[in-house]
Order: structure tokens, then sequence, then C-alpha cells
């Protein structure tokens, strides 16, 4: 971990939706540390700031970020060419934990921009398939033009795979409706998995209620959490919530944690 960012050239660039992008960051010189699944990287965009960011694929050296356009510094990043240089520090936070899991049941569940955090936890897991027991990947989106990885769902449906949208438009005719209403198509036994689950807040307070009323443990049902984040270092407090800080506590929390300090509104 630096505080320090260090310099990533931008070699390939992709556009996910009318207003995300994913960057693929090689280092121009020195790289920082290996990422686990679910850890998130400082991205500075020159001049602009910086902001974080969850590492959406791990390739050696290479960094890979699904940025959303959202504020001045996430479409400064999402703006850049192919050849553009940018900052990045980490890696910061709390993974997904893919050894406590192993052996378990997976449900993989993410809203919106909350997939791209969960795609480097899907890549380890398809990749040692014996190591896991089902995995269930379940993803939910406004409509279906917001959709990430598109073409990644026929691998990651090799157990089980389903994707809703909140609204149909054009010529979709999959499924409408919240990413909950997938749960009751899924494989697993519910005493013996683990769950990973990240997109807007309210949905991960009702993707982990439901989860739990049919039987998976509190403990056992990861999410990540976002708020303002700053330092990364745990400093300057603006990613508090309650007694936590979530880029050195966080962003990765197991749910029987995180309930109590989510239903507190001042939180």
């Amino acid at each position: 971990m630096t505080a320090v960012p260090l310099s990533y050239r931008i070699v390939g660039r992709h556009r996910e939706t009318a207003d995300t992008v994913t960057l693929d960051l090689e280092p121009t010189g020195d790289s920082l540390g290996p990422f686990e699944p679910g850890q998130f990287a400082m991205v500075y965009a020159f001049g602009i700031g910086e902001i974080p960011v969850s590492v959406s694929r791990m390739a050696k050296e290479r960094l890979t970020h699904t940025i959303r356009a959202v504020g001045a510094v996430s479409r400064a990043l999402c703006g850049l060419p192919t050849g553009a240089s940018v900052g990045v520090r980490g890696p910061f936070g709390t993974g997904w934990d893919t050894v406590a899991a192993q052996g378990h049941d997976l449900l993989v569940v993410g809203g919106g921009i909350g997939l791209a955090p969960l795609r480097p936890l899907i890549h380890t897991v398809l990749a040692r398939p014996h190591t896991y027991g089902r995995l269930n990947v379940l993803a939910g989106a406004r409509t279906p033009d917001d959709l990430l990885y598109r073409d990644e769902f026929p691998a990651w449906e090799q157990t089980f795979g389903a994707v809703t949208v909140d609204r149909s438009t054009g010529d979709w005719t999959g499924r409408v409706g919240v990413v909950t209403t997938l749960l009751d198509e899924a494989h697993f036994t519910p005493a013996d998995t683990t769950a990973f689950v990240c997109g807007p807040e309210v949905m991960i307070r009702a993707t982990a209620r439901s989860l739990i009323h049919r039987g998976v443990r509190a403990d056992r049902v990861r999410v990540s959490l976002e708020r303002n984040m700053r330092c990364a270092t745990g400093h300057c407090g603006h990613c508090q919530l309650g007694p936590l800080l979530l880029c050195r506590d966080g962003p990765v929390l197991p749910y029987d944690l995180a309930e109590p300090l989510l239903t507190v509104r001042e939180l």
C-alpha cells in the first residue's frame, strides 16, 4: 500500500453502457502489490482528483476498473483515451474472503455497477470449480442497456445464472423485476451457503434479509458498502460508519456486523 499514486497507463478501453467504461491499466514503472477480489484502489485523474474504484479484473500487474461517470473525477476518467496516464494507489480494504467460502454453495448477487467488484470473485470461482459448491450468479440492472459484462453471462451460467431488469426496453424478452425475485430459482443449500452482495444499499438490505429468511447465516452474507472515501488509509474519517472506517474495516463486511449500522438513518 502506498500513499503516493504510481503511474499507470490505459492500455485498453471498453464502453460497457452509455455512462460506464472499463479501463485496463498497466504500470509505467513500479507496480502496486497484488489485489484480492473485493478490494479497491484510489484512481487519480491528473488535475481533477481521485476516487475509490474496485478492481473488476486481475491479471498479473494489469488492473481493470469499471467506472460509471457520476461526478467530476469519474467523468474525467471515463473520458480518457487509450495511452493516457492515471495515478493509482492501493490495494485498500477487505476482500470477499474466497478462502472461507471454500466448500460452500455460493450466491453472487450484483445490482447495477455493484456487479463490477463481484466479477473477480466470479472469475476466481470459475477457475477453481472443484474448490467450491454450486455457483449462482444473479444480476440486476435498471434497464437492459444498463447491464454490464453481457458477453460473460454464458460462462457464468455453468451452474446457475440469471439476469433481471427493473424496466424492459427495446426487444428485451428476459426477466423483469427486482433481483431478489431470482432467489427462488437459484440452486443452493441455505445452511451451507456463503453469499456475496453488492449494489445500491436498499438492494443490499433487501437481498440480505431475504437470504437470512431463507436460512443463510447472517455472518455468511458478505456485503460491500459504499461511503465517501477520501484518504483510503483510515485517517480522514469521511467514510465512517458508526465505529467503522470502511476504507480500512470494509468495504466488505459480514451482514451481522453491517445490519445494525445500516438501520440507523444518521449513519
